[in-house]
């Protein structure tokens, strides 16, 4: 039974410089995503990824609720079936438990995001907003139903698949020194990105929780991200690329959990192949994340889209998940590419935009903004762009599964 600190070595890959030229063009490619769209465009993308995360990180865990349906919890609007109900509002808790700790990072500049206070206090918040249903857990042996409790450390010992997690009573001692060892700033270079993608195993490994430890290590992936800070990260979904896969990210955490081979693996008692494999396929997930948002991000193809749907939405036979909807005059697309290049844009500048009179500018000015596909923080003030879910499917192909009906 693991109960000494010295079990968890390696924390960092060694002996493998192609990590370094992944974690390198990680760093290269995240930052250019950046560069497509004009500041205030890229934030309604942001919030469209957070849903996309929560949705992603939920299909890892064996939970299936469409965006579609995330977007109407968002508005209070919940499924009439008590278990899809719970699965919503494990959806939204998700997605407070981002904003909570992207909120943190900036009120907090100095905070370490691998301490054992963050990593229980994101446990806490993403648990204590979850319906009674979704807190509780069966004992693998006895089948006891045990209730998981916020923010507390498991008290007793667990095995996942093959891998016998370290004894409860010396959890402290492991998150200890992964706080140390993991430190923000201690690394230096592209040491950092590889240090996120080994602490995400590693904190796996230690298994702190009774349950949620999945879902928290993702949160705690994203948070690296954020405070390292690695430019680009909120356009683009470590969570995505991990449930598409999710078949091989499991077999490379189990990898992972390997013990030591032989003298040529390393000097640790776990296994450093295994730990370069599961990076090696993190980076891999990150790069094939990154180059998939940054195709869908390129300004002439978004804008093409964007006529795309325009004239999909003025067509007498709509596609099956747009029949329904009110027709949208072709004017549109001329409000809402202005919108994407300029990122706000005042109502006036809107009507001009679109080549229309005074009366029926406004008329379709209201219902952009009544679809939320445009939106304003005051009645009458400037309005800049949205992607709801409806309109999402379509502008970022393959980003998630339309919803038909």
């Amino acid at each position: 039974m693991y109960d000494k600190i010295s079990y968890m070595e390696p924390l960092l890959p060694a002996g493998d410089s192609r990590l370094e030229d992944k974690a390198r063009e990680v760093v290269a490619r995240s930052a250019t995503l950046g560069g497509h769209l004009h500041p205030i465009s890229q934030q309604p993308i942001v919030e469209l990824l957070r849903l996309i995360n929560s949705y992603y990180s939920n299909l890892i865990e064996g939970h299936s609720t469409h965006p579609v349906d995330i977007e109407r919890a968002m508005r209070h609007d919940y499924a009439a079936d008590p278990a899809k109900r719970d699965l919503q509002l494990e959806s939204l808790a998700h997605i407070n438990c981002q904003r909570q700790i992207e909120e943190r990072l900036r009120q907090e500049p100095d905070l370490n995001v691998s301490s054992p206070d963050f990593i229980r206090w994101m446990h806490k918040v993403f648990y204590d907003q979850l319906p009674d249903e979704l807190r509780k857990v069966n004992d693998e042996k006895t089948g006891e139903p045990l209730e998981v409790t916020g923010g507390e450390l498991r008290t007793k010992e667990v095995q996942v698949g093959r891998h016998i997690a370290p004894l409860a009573s010396a959890l402290p001692l492991f998150q200890e020194r992964f706080a140390a060892f993991y430190r923000s700033g201690i690394h230096h270079g592209v040491t950092p990105v590889i240090a996120a993608a080994a602490a995400h195993h590693r904190l796996m490994w230690i298994h702190p929780f009774l349950d949620g430890n999945g879902r928290v290590t993702r949160l705690y992936t994203d948070a690296c991200f954020w405070k390292l800070p690695l430019p680009g990260y909120g356009l683009w979904s470590v969570s995505r690329g991990l449930a598409r896969r999710r078949a091989d990210y499991m077999s490379a955490l189990t990898q992972g959990d390997a013990p030591r081979r032989n003298d040529l693996d390393g000097r640790g008692n776990l296994s450093n192949e295994g730990l370069v494999k599961f990076c090696d396929f993190f980076l891999e997930i990150c790069l094939d994340q990154i180059n998939f948002m940054g195709g869908l991000l390129k300004l002439d193809a978004l804008l093409d889209r964007i006529r795309g749907y325009v004239q999909l939405r003025g067509a007498k036979l709509a596609p099956q998940p747009l029949q329904g909807k009110s027709t949208l005059k072709p004017e549109a697309v001329y409000m809402l590419q202005e919108a994407l290049l300029r990122g706000e844009v005042t109502r006036g500048d809107m009507i001009r935009v679109s080549g229309m009179a005074e009366r029926t500018g406004r008329i379709l000015l209201r219902q952009l903004l009544e679809e939320g596909l445009l939106v304003s923080d005051m009645p009458k003030g400037p309005v800049r762009l949205a992607f709801p879910t409806h309109v999402a499917g379509y502008l970022f192909p393959d980003l998630y599964p339309i919803q038909l009906g």
